[in-house]
């Protein structure tokens, strides 16, 4: 009976031990599995590497194809560091970052775009050996070692080092509409206030290129800025460039501005041009422009913003990040009904 006994006790025994000895090798399992595969994702995800790169998407899936116009030459490049070259140039690095982000993945946009084009259509004649070049004429591309010699060590520390985070955190991310990559992601330094439709500035409407309120500009430049042209000038530039004749102060007048408040018509003699026609032949920071005339000696411009006014404000982007707006909301304000996802 005794020997019953024991050897009931004794498989209990066992049997509790063998739950243990489970139970342990699941938490070391969980512990292992946790620490060579969660955490080390975990880490890449979320923390710069130590020279403050953030590495949590795959960056070398993508690359592009550039025509470096001075070098005359076609260089390959991974299509993140493209995107950071092109963002040093075309927004300040002292951004918020949400803002940075918003422009990078407006750069990424445009790029591919100008890339599914020339698929389709063939390169531009400016440059035939590739879809996209690095001046105006696509987005002006600077390398690591160009913006060295122009802005030195200690831009290069801090400014280039925010300027890869924003690239690189948003790897891969492009716009779309309806399904689309968007065509047209246009941007500019500052609105005045509100943005415009795309048709009242250039020739196509485009449905994401809508005119907005853009409300967060109080640190944007340029707001009120005044330019004074003799009447002499201004009269021999308007007959030599439009043919306009009958030139004179009671014969100038604005007929008629955008939604988003740039002069649309001006009457100028017996010609009607359009506003962004003054802006560009005086080189004004805006058709957004009042007149104004000092006797009948000068013509005094009043502008108000920097560009043409459609797409992103880039200094209502950081308006907007500074009130607590991430980047994509920042991106569906100013392109309307677009999402953002990877390629």
């Amino acid at each position: 009976m005794r020997k019953k006994v024991f050897r009931r006790k004794s498989r209990f025994r066992f049997r509790i031990k063998n739950r243990e000895l489970i139970r342990i090798c699941a938490a070391a399992t969980a512990i292992v599995f946790f620490s060579l595969v969660l955490l080390p994702l975990f880490i890449v995800a979320f923390f710069p590497t130590e020279d403050g790169e953030i590495v949590g998407k795959n960056r070398g899936s993508h690359t592009v194809t550039l025509y470096r116009h001075q070098e005359g030459r076609v260089i390959t490049l991974d299509l993140e560091d493209y995107v950071a070259g092109v963002m040093a140039g075309e927004m300040p690095a002292s951004f918020e970052m949400e803002a940075l982000k918003a422009q990078a993945v407006a750069a990424r946009t445009y790029a591919l775009s100008k890339i599914k084009r020339a698929k389709n259509a063939g390169n531009s004649a400016e440059h035939p050996e590739a879809p996209l070049c690095d001046d105006t004429h696509c987005q002006v591309y600077r390398s690591e070692e160009e913006l060295m010699n122009l802005k030195g060590k200690e831009w290069m520390e801090d400014g280039w080092r925010k300027i890869r985070q924003a690239s690189l955190s948003t790897a891969g991310e492009v716009m779309y509409y309806q399904g689309a990559l968007v065509e047209q992601p246009l941007f500019h330094s500052s609105s005045g206030g509100k943005t415009e439709n795309s048709e009242d500035v250039f020739v196509s409407a485009f449905p994401y290129l809508r005119s907005v309120d853009s409300r967060f500009e109080g640190d944007a430049p340029y707001q009120n800025e005044s330019v004074s042209v003799s009447f002499g000038t201004f009269e021999k530039k308007v007959r030599e460039k439009y043919g306009a004749s009958n030139i004179s102060i009671e014969t100038i007048k604005i007929l008629s501005r955008s939604e988003g408040g740039r002069v649309k018509e001006i009457q100028v003699g017996d010609k009607v041009l359009s506003g962004r026609d003054i802006r560009e032949l005086f080189g004004l920071r805006s058709a957004n422009f009042s007149l104004a005339f000092n006797g009948k000696e000068d013509i005094i411009f009043t502008t108000r913003g920097y560009g043409h006014g459609v797409g992103m404000s880039q200094w209502g982007a950081n308006g907007m990040a500074k009130a607590g707006y991430s980047y994509v909301e920042i991106l569906q304000h100013y392109y309307l009904g677009v999402s953002i996802e990877l390629l």
